[in-house]
């Protein structure tokens, strides 16, 4: 990529760039069990921000998924985790385990932990903290978070907030002093371009990675995705036989949004994949290797999803979007 062209991109991110190490300001999203190693190898090699996405997952995975990523990749990345959503133990194991590899780069989400945050904070680690509310930005900022991502309601996956995105970015970038990433609604240049108009310094894409050869997704996942189209996508609690609360998510229409399970069926086992059953209602998405009613999981995807229609490689994507980025802002007086 021609690092000349894409200068209208960079130089409104410099704060940044400089926190996150890498050369643009397009982040891998955090996806658990979709954003593994070779999607996020594949981000950071493309000159972006990569993320393991290890929301409950346990120490040994943690540990494998960063020994190799950093095989295939020097670049910088991060670890995502959800405290909320994992007991104190696991959550203990989690962090030992990054610290013990010296990760440098942690994502936080959903409620904020100040504890946490002050404790990586205490070892020198860099902490970015996803959020959807005003107050939770001020919580994270206060706690000492670095870097702040402003998800809107358009995201998929768990939705913190219930604010669009170009609606809650400028009102939280007005009250922050540290940068600020847009998410959610965002898989094209145009998006992004959008996004940094309104002041963020870079953006964090979930659906537009999850539609490349590398995400950890099924197949069958990618391509509904590529399919649907923005107003196809559905907001709602139903996914949270494992969550820790009745949370929202955006995903799209099957079976269970349809209302061909109900409350009687929580036990009903619809398929497996990574050696465990997968239960009807619960947050566990289709991955590469499940096998069973896939159709009828939690099939994430954002409204994003209107503005890519190609299954292509990661590196690919992230060429497409930085360089039409750059070239709208670039257009800009």
């Amino acid at each position: 990529m021609p690092n000349h062209s894409l200068n209208a991109l960079t130089q409104r991110s410099a704060p940044l760039l400089k926190i996150l190490g890498c050369e643009y300001p397009i982040m891998l999203a955090g996806m658990g069990g979709v954003a593994r190693h070779k999607l996020a190898a594949a981000v950071s090699n493309a000159g972006g921000f990569g993320v393991l996405g290890m929301v409950r997952e346990p120490a040994a995975l943690i540990r494998s998924e960063i020994l190799a990523l950093r095989e295939l990749s020097q670049a910088p990345f991060a670890v995502n985790l959800i405290p909320a959503c994992t007991n104190a133990a696991l959550l203990k194991e989690q962090v030992d385990t990054c610290l013990d590899l010296d990760v440098s780069t942690f994502v936080l989400f959903w409620e904020v932990d100040t504890a946490l945050i002050r404790y990586l904070k205490s070892l020198g680690k860099t902490v970015i903290h996803q959020v959807g509310y005003q107050c939770d930005a001020d919580a994270a900022q206060a706690a000492g978070a670095d870097v702040l991502i402003v998800q809107g309601q358009e995201a998929g996956g768990h939705v913190r907030g219930q604010t669009s995105t170009l609606s809650l970015l400028p009102q939280i970038i007005q009250h922050c002093d540290v940068p600020v990433v847009a998410s959610g609604g965002i898989a094209s240049g145009q998006a992004v371009a959008a996004a940094m108009m309104l002041g963020a310094q870079g953006v964090s894409l979930g659906t537009a990675f999850l539609a490349t050869h590398e995400a950890n997704a099924h197949l069958h996942h990618k391509q509904r995705v590529l399919a649907a189209e923005a107003d196809k996508t559905i907001y709602t609690t139903l996914f949270a036989r494992n969550w820790h609360e009745a949370a929202p998510v955006r995903v799209l229409a099957n079976a269970a949004t349809r209302g061909e399970y109900d409350s009687a069926d929580r036990d009903l086992i619809i398929g497996h994949q990574d050696g465990q059953p997968v239960y009807i209602f619960s947050t566990d998405s289709p991955l590469v290797g499940a096998t069973g009613k896939l159709d009828d999981m939690a099939l994430y995807c954002g409204q994003s999803c209107s503005q890519i229609s190609t299954l292509c490689s990661a590196a690919e994507r992230f060429q497409q979007i930085a360089e039409d980025a750059a070239q709208r802002l670039n257009q800009l007086p």
